[in-house]
């Protein structure tokens, strides 16, 4: 049976994107693998694999000897990491693309590639941001995914390679750690609000940034794959929203829950990266294409982390 490989399942959404897929399809059909060792999450679940996102020589063996049909690549190194980093950041995130689309077209698989609203700069509209609009990303990690967006959309235009991709906001969840990005604060105040009562925030109070609940993105990745070929009408990001709040928003979520929740604001460097990122998205053309639609309010999202936190922290 064609099997599905997922590269870079240790990360902030491999993990449960892993779970996700095995749940759906089987756990031997979805090979996870990461250049390090296998995540607690991921344990005990399915086949996983140590492997190299640049590897590729190593991919290819892999993919050839378990018959993958489909390719999940989500190795990347993000937006504030990336910054420290910022050749690092191009030749993996660039790299490990380019291997993949060229195995991709070699092999007839289909492959999965995230963008990120970090495509936007200074100059995009700031609010409702359409689909098409100007793109000049300030970040090396912005600039690899809008770079990697044009060659996803060349690869499907050059050579018919099926490659789908969407841009996700900030994403939020209890199950797996931040990942090095701009929009961590969102579920660091979650575990700090339970641990200590208060949290002192690396972003201004009035900084609204589009955000998600894990889940709703993980459905999206999924839906986006599944949905027929014919409804994909770019092989470029797709914009993707659920919820854009502040700093000061969500503090007063919590607060309904937690009453003596303190925050405090300490702008630092990641201020002017997110300053470059809208603060609204307009996701019309991915809920026209293939149905998106996402569950998740901030109101509901608190209440889940939450609830799933505290039992986690016990």
């Amino acid at each position: 049976m064609d099997k599905i490989l997922i590269i870079g399942a240790c990360g902030q959404i491999g993990g449960e994107l892993t779970l996700a897929l095995r749940k759906k399809y089987g756990n031997d059909i979805v090979i996870a693998s990461d250049i390090r060792e296998e995540a607690e999450i991921l344990k005990g679940t399915g086949p996983y694999v140590v492997l190299d996102a640049n590897d590729a020589t190593a991919t290819r063996a892999l993919v050839k000897k378990e018959n993958i049909k489909t390719i999940y690549l989500l190795a990347a190194l993000l937006s504030a990491t990336g910054e420290k980093n910022p050749k690092l950041c191009w030749d993996l995130n660039m790299g490990s693309l380019r291997q993949v689309l060229d195995l991709g077209v070699e092999e007839k698989i289909k492959i999965f590639w995230p963008s990120s609203i970090a495509v936007f700069g200074k100059t995009t509209p700031r609010d409702n941001t359409p689909q098409k609009t100007i793109i000049e990303p300030t970040t090396m990690y912005g600039i690899t995914k809008y770079a990697g967006e044009m060659l996803c959309e060349y690869y499907n235009k050059k050579f018919g390679l099926d490659v789908r991709s969407v841009r996700y906001p900030g994403l939020i969840s209890w199950k797996s750690e931040p990942g090095g990005g701009t929009t961590d604060y969102a579920v660091e105040i979650f575990y700090e609000a339970i641990k200590k009562g208060e949290y002192n925030c690396f972003l201004s109070e009035n900084t609204y940034l589009p955000m998600m609940y894990m889940d709703d993105a993980i459905r999206a990745t999924i839906d986006i794959m599944e949905a027929p070929r014919e409804n994909i009408k770019t092989s470029m990001g797709y914009n993707l929203s659920a919820i854009s709040f502040s700093p000061k928003e969500i503090a007063e979520e919590i607060k309904k829950h937690i009453l003596s929740l303190t925050i405090s604001y300490a702008p630092d460097h990641r201020q002017a990266i997110a300053d470059s990122w809208p603060a609204s998205i307009d996701d019309s053309t991915a809920r026209l294409d293939w149905g998106w639609k996402p569950e998740f309010d901030l109101s509901k999202m608190t209440e889940v982390m939450l609830v799933n936190l505290k039992e986690k922290l016990k």
